[in-house]
């Protein structure tokens, strides 16, 4: 099995023995993109409450988790191979952290990884104009924009881990995400 990491490695490391876990299933539901939102609403109600004694505080947490979650399930589902999504997510005194588990196919890791190399590789507010721009080149098929723009306008730190399964073809992808709630 050969392994490889992208984004702050640190965050690799994570301490689920307090985390509120969620599993999607694929199944007769089929996992699609309305999943996305209403898990992503689920974790971030949830996770909010732990904010609530200041009302700003309680909504800016909510939308900021959600923000974050919602685009990381979404990413989750649209790239992934048949099986579940493991999805883990804990409150730390002024900070949110989960990790997202889920399988891709072979050609989507070396996809993926090379977008991490371009997303990984500079300054997010930089790279985010830069993107956006390609975006608009493009005709709207550039991706990493969800990315960049949790790091630079939500300085959300953010690593992947790529273990390959090279008997199954596939990759178990980790992603990890830490934010900090003021």
């Amino acid at each position: 099995m050969k392994t490889a990491t992208f984004g702050m490695q640190h965050l690799a490391s994570f301490d689920a023995a307090n985390a509120l876990r969620i599993c999607l299933f694929d199944g007769p539901l089929h996992l699609a993109w309305r999943h996305s939102a209403m898990t992503s609403d689920f974790i971030a109600e949830t996770m909010a409450l732990d904010f609530r004694s200041s009302e700003r505080q309680y909504k800016m947490a909510r939308h900021d988790i959600g923000y974050l979650t919602n685009e990381l399930i979404e990413n989750s589902i649209k790239f992934r191979v048949s099986g579940e999504i493991v999805i883990e997510a804990l409150t730390e005194a002024h900070s949110f952290k989960m990790r997202i588990a889920n399988l891709i196919d072979h050609d989507a890791t070396a996809r993926f990884q090379q977008l991490l190399l371009k997303v990984t590789g500079g300054d997010p507010s930089d790279l985010l104009i830069q993107q956006i721009e390609a975006n608009v080149l493009a005709g709207g098929n550039a991706s990493g924009l969800g990315l960049l723009t949790l790091m630079s306008d939500y300085q959300v730190q953010l690593a992947w881990r790529f273990d390959e399964d090279g008997l199954h073809k596939r990759t178990k992808l980790q992603t990890y995400a830490t934010m900090a709630i003021s």
